[in-house]
């Protein structure tokens, strides 16, 4: 695993930022080994995200965003955020009977293609404890109804706190997360759902879909906040539909696209590419 360091930050924008931060890495024997940065000109905001090696630098690990803020971030008044590599990020993974995001995120931490822990899955069914139970990942069944949310909300918070869970992915959980639970886990809870929302809601939206004779179905990935769907997004996509598809079809492109999106976005995640600004996002590939 690398031993480096990554700082996220974003600042209004100004002359000298980037010299700034190079030069108090380069004072400190930091050798930088990816930078990438990109000015929003509508809104006069710079964003930046650097990783150095840690081999050899100066400053010890729990103090160097003390030192970044102390001598280069109040100047600019920069926001920042710090992260290290060799910190293995941990994953909550919340499901519930549909299982084809559930299997392709399951694929890649198995395969070593994700370095993430993922400590439990929580579904409120039971329908997928098998599949679960095949990675030897701890599986909690947490039913969830209307009279029971609240309570049932607490006990996943408490492993989710005594765990020391870094993220959660709902990976089809089709339960409403309330404005308590997200505002414990600001922008690392990640949602994905298709693309039809909101165009074709209810029960059946790709028959609405197809009724409607569209021509593509996407995905989409997002920050889950107390507005339902409305969070920031950090992945989309669509894939193409023809005369040809009936609604099988649909449904299979629609699985295929959603599990594409999501893996996305938690790469992304996980490597710590995403700067959150407003109800916006900057993603450095």
């Amino acid at each position: 695993m690398k031993n480096n360091a990554i700082l996220l930050l974003s600042a209004p924008d100004q002359k000298g930022i980037v010299h700034a931060v190079t030069d108090f890495l380069l004072k400190n024997d930091g050798n930088v080994v990816d930078i990438d940065q990109h000015v929003d000109l509508d809104n006069q905001l710079f964003f930046m995200r650097v990783e150095w090696e840690l081999s050899g630098f100066r400053i010890p690990h729990d103090k160097i965003g003390e030192y970044f803020q102390t001598l280069v971030g109040n100047k600019f008044q920069i926001q920042s955020t710090l992260y290290f590599t060799q910190k293995r990020p941990r994953l909550a993974i919340f499901v519930s009977k549909y299982s084809h995001c559930l299997h392709d995120i399951l694929s890649r931490y198995q395969s070593g293609e994700w370095d993430v822990e993922i400590p439990f899955i929580i579904s409120n069914h039971q329908k997928l404890s098998s599949i679960i139970e095949n990675y030897n990942i701890p599986f909690h069944h947490i039913p969830v109804t209307k009279d029971t949310k609240a309570i049932q909300e607490r006990k996943q918070l408490e492993l989710l706190e005594s765990n020391n869970i870094d993220f959660v992915v709902l990976a089809r959980y089709m339960q409403i997360l309330s404005d308590d639970f997200v505002s414990q886990f600001p922008n690392k809870v990640i949602n994905i759902h298709h693309s039809s929302l909101p165009a074709f809601v209810g029960a059946n939206p790709y028959k609405a879909a197809f009724d409607r004779g569209v021509k593509f179905m996407g995905a989409t990935a997002h920050y889950v906040t107390a507005d339902l769907d409305e969070g920031p997004i950090i992945a989309q996509d669509i894939t193409p539909i023809t005369h040809r598809d009936n609604i099988s079809d649909m449904k299979r492109k629609g699985r295929d696209i959603e599990k594409i999106v999501l893996a996305k976005a938690i790469w992304s995640h996980i490597n710590h590419n995403v700067i959150v600004h407003g109800n916006k996002t900057v993603v450095f590939e």
